[in-house]
């Protein structure tokens, strides 16, 4: 091969055998979805996670909430939601039937963070509320609501960062329908489950509902442990009126589930319980917000917007930092107005891939993508690369010793030892780290949406030359006040 006909031939594969540019590490999540596996991007030195995806078409419906996701997820860009980084290119676009995500790499999720700390601060609790309010005051403006927040969704690393993921069950609100929309299918786990729609999947739905969650998360942060866990839906009405007491007749007009409804209304009358008894040794400031994130009746919650004006932020609150998004296009979504055949999906979805695939993006729109030219995509090589990790993760090997040497996961942001950033004097950051004897048999998360949850973790006790790792000295959208860089655990 001449020179010539190479240098023509590179950016073809650089673009189509965009595989190759990732090495595989290791297995870091299982699930009936498939597989999660860390990876080095050998182009831009970036650790990432890769989800694997297996037979996506084999259920319509499950197929479909796929597409919402990596829809959703490149259309909402935004430092408090998990970035899609990637989506390899099928080799054929009429019979691929597994899909590679990469994501960016997170450490944990929030479950495992509270279950791990018990010592968490009120700044920490602070600043991980600030986090999830921002992100849900962006998707909201978005007119999406994500109908699925509990702790295992909001990804999180060691250096305080969380992001929202999971947007499987999440829907768009359009301008020229009515702000109350209903949907009939599942929503939100029943312990972060807004109490109108308690025993209902016909109910009515405005973003008063993830603000209701949000509270749920935020109290599980200040006592460690979930605030109403039922065991099923009528218990879960007893705990929270066990809290809040008995809802007014007029609240309770607004519970659309007949059963619920008489059930709440045939109930001995329950005085609500001050938050200060209930929490007790907690910031008064933190229980007043909360107070109103739990309001049952969900006309008297908060907006994100509004709660971000809370007193309790004050001095973290920033305006600057707090972008709102732009609605999302009813054309985005029009394939949610019709019923879809599974070759239906498997364009859109193809047509969503090529989003990041710049070049063949053209080519298609041009009409030049021929539906049965196979591409040279890499796909076979790293569909290659799981089938080896995970045979050898099945056999309780480790995947990866030369490449791996610790066992906690990689950390993306260490600061080159050259750069000029200035570093914090003290540790914010909370240190979250798997147990060396926990390797072999680590207990992977299992979530049935692409993002990329990360495995259980536990905190260690920190050594005292352990440097912070810090992300906000460079990046004004996420900038942090002296007091939560002064955090230590």
């Amino acid at each position: 091969m001449d020179e010539k006909k190479g240098s023509e031939e590179a950016p073809f594969f650089t673009d189509y055998g965009e595989a190759s540019r990732y090495e595989v590490t290791e297995v870091v999540g299982k699930g009936s979805y498939g597989v999660v596996a860390a990876a080095l991007d050998t182009l831009t030195g970036e650790h990432v996670a890769i989800k694997k995806i297996n037979d996506v078409f084999e259920h319509v419906s499950d197929a479909t909430r796929i597409l919402r996701e990596i829809k959703l997820l490149r259309l909402l860009r935004h430092p408090d939601i998990v970035q899609i980084k990637h989506i390899m290119l099928p080799p054929s676009r009429r019979e691929f039937r597994d899909i590679y995500v990469v994501f960016e790499l997170m450490e944990s999720d929030l479950h495992q963070v509270i279950k791990a700390n018990d010592d968490l601060t009120p700044e920490h609790h602070q600043f991980f509320l600030y986090q999830l309010l921002r992100g849900m005051k962006y998707i909201h403006a978005a007119n999406v609501f994500h109908r699925d927040l509990k702790p295992k969704n909001i990804l999180a690393n060691g250096d305080c960062k969380l992001k929202i993921c999971d947007f499987g069950l999440a829907r768009v609100s359009f301008n020229d329908t009515p702000s109350a929309i209903f949907w009939t299918d599942y929503v939100a786990t029943r312990w972060y489950r807004a109490p109108e729609l308690c025993g209902s999947f016909f109910s009515k739905y405005t973003p008063a509902i993830d603000i209701w969650s949000l509270g749920c998360i935020f109290a599980e942060m200040l006592i460690g442990k979930p605030l109403f866990p039922g065991k099923n839906v009528v218990h879960q009405l007893d705990l929270m009126t066990d809290l809040l007491g008995t809802p007014s007749p007029e609240s309770l007009s607004r519970i659309r589930n007949e059963k619920a409804r008489r059930y709440l209304g045939n109930m001995k009358t329950k005085h609500p319980v001050p938050f200060t008894q209930k929490f007790p040794g907690i910031d008064p400031m933190a229980l007043h917000l909360l107070e109103r994130l739990l309001s049952f009746d969900p006309k008297d919650r908060p907006t994100a917007a509004e709660a971000l004006t809370d007193p309790y932020f004050t001095g973290l609150a920033n305006s600057a930092r707090e972008p709102v998004a732009q609605p999302i296009s009813k054309f985005e979504f029009e394939f949610e107005r019709r019923k879809l055949a599974r070759d239906d999906v498997r364009e859109l979805i193809y047509r969503e891939t090529l989003e990041y695939h710049p070049q063949m993006l053209q080519e298609f729109l041009g009409g030049g993508v021929k539906a049965n030219f196979v591409y040279p995509s890499g796909v076979d090589r790293f569909k290659r690369q799981f089938v080896h990790l995970e045979e050898i993760a099945a056999k309780g090997e480790k995947t990866s010793p030369q490449l791996r040497q610790h066992t906690s996961l990689p950390r993306e942001r260490v600061n080159d030892s050259g750069d000029d950033l200035e570093k914090p004097s003290a540790d914010y950051c909370i240190r979250l780290h798997v147990c060396d004897q926990l390797s072999s048999s680590r207990n992977f998360l299992k979530s049935e949406s692409i993002s990329a949850s990360q495995c259980v973790v536990i905190k260690p006790k920190r050594e005292k030359d352990e440097e912070p790792i810090s992300e906000y000295a460079s990046s004004p959208v996420d900038g942090v006040p002296p007091r939560i860089a002064e955090l230590k655990t």
